[in-house]
């Protein structure tokens, strides 16, 4: 979303999000400067009836409102709670709406309403087979341009292993990466370890850190994350979209651990995409081990070069643009 509102700002255009003050673009789209509208909305999966019936009144309080106040051309939406709403609301209005769909498995959202909207961007190809034929195009996601820039690393006695759970950590990978210090201390080449542990985590995990012997640095999130992809040789990270996409525009070598109850499993099929291309080791989150983490890490990285450009390979360098593209022509016409 920030790659796309970024290009289309370049351009001259206003851009305005709209989401919930609990999702992560209540932090990251006012600290890039824009503006945001916030919407008061609750899922409707896996939830009882009252919350159900609840989440169905607020479509038109929490959005229509909204929208009425709003002069937009286009709406762009990335799917999830807060786009289904939002995107009624836009259709309902008569403003043209572009999706994105990220995942290789679609959410609910994109599902229902991809019929509707006039083109769905594709983060991977195995997903056009959900929505209507002629309404898609496999663009990529949109990833911010320093990710591209990372050049490849030069060989380097030491591993330098980025170890990444998302913005909150990841219990699996805080565990396995712990058990793991002692095999990598007693390994037969030295590793420099840099982990975002979460801020729960943090504390315990960096205490025990500075007891390891080991290189590296534990902190609690990473603010210039295409700076730490540009340092790594092997990154350890859950398998969302994003995750995927920046590991694919950085050209690294990865090892996936899918967060297991995502919704549709789409992070279990993002990882087996990669897996299949040859740029990623897939680790299911219940057999990620220190000792699972530690092989993997020694196979990935005696191949990490070709992992790396089987990545790259994925990536889609021009999705940001191609969508500001499409967003300008349902302005002009």
């Amino acid at each position: 979303m920030l790659a796309v509102a970024e290009e289309l700002k370049r351009r001259g255009h206003e851009v305005l999000f709209i989401g919930t003050r609990t999702g992560i673009e209540a932090r990251l789209a006012p600290a890039k400067g824009f503006p945001i509208e916030y919407i008061e909305i609750g899922g409707l999966k896996r939830v009882g009836w009252l919350q159900m019936a609840r989440t169905l009144w607020n479509l038109p309080v929490s959005t229509l409102r909204v929208m009425r106040r709003l002069r937009c051309g286009a709406v762009f939406s990335m799917g999830g709670y807060a786009a289904g709403p939002t995107v009624i609301a836009a259709l309902l209005r008569g403003v043209p709406v572009i999706a994105m769909e990220p995942n290789a498995a679609p959410g609910m959202t994109n599902r229902r309403l991809g019929r509707f909207v006039r083109k769905t961007l594709l983060g991977f190809e195995d997903a056009a087979r959900f929505f209507p034929a002629g309404k898609t195009e496999v663009t990529g996601l949109p990833v911010r341009e320093e990710f591209f820039a990372i050049p490849p690393r030069k060989p380097s006695s030491t591993l330098r292993l980025l170890i990444t759970g998302g913005s909150g950590g990841a219990r699996t990978l805080n565990r396995a990466a712990r058990e793991s210090w002692p095999l990598f201390r007693s390994g037969e080449f030295p590793v420099s370890i840099l982990h975002q542990t979460g801020r729960d985590a943090y504390e315990e995990t960096r205490a025990a850190f500075a007891q390891s012997g080991l290189e590296g640095e534990v902190v609690p999130f990473i603010e210039n994350m295409a700076e730490a992809f540009a340092a790594a040789d092997v990154i350890v990270s859950r398998a969302g979209a994003g995750a995927a996409a920046e590991i694919a525009a950085a050209g690294k070598a990865s090892i996936l651990v899918p967060f297991p109850f995502a919704a549709d499993q789409h992070q279990l099929r993002n990882a087996e995409a990669f897996e299949r291309a040859g740029a990623a080791r897939l680790i299911l989150d219940k057999d990620m081990t220190g000792e699972t983490l530690f092989q993997a890490a020694v196979e990935v990285a005696a191949q990490a070069g070709q992992m790396g450009e089987a990545a790259r390979r994925l990536a889609k360098p021009g999705a940001a643009r191609r969508a500001a593209d499409l967003l300008e022509e349902l302005i002009d016409s």
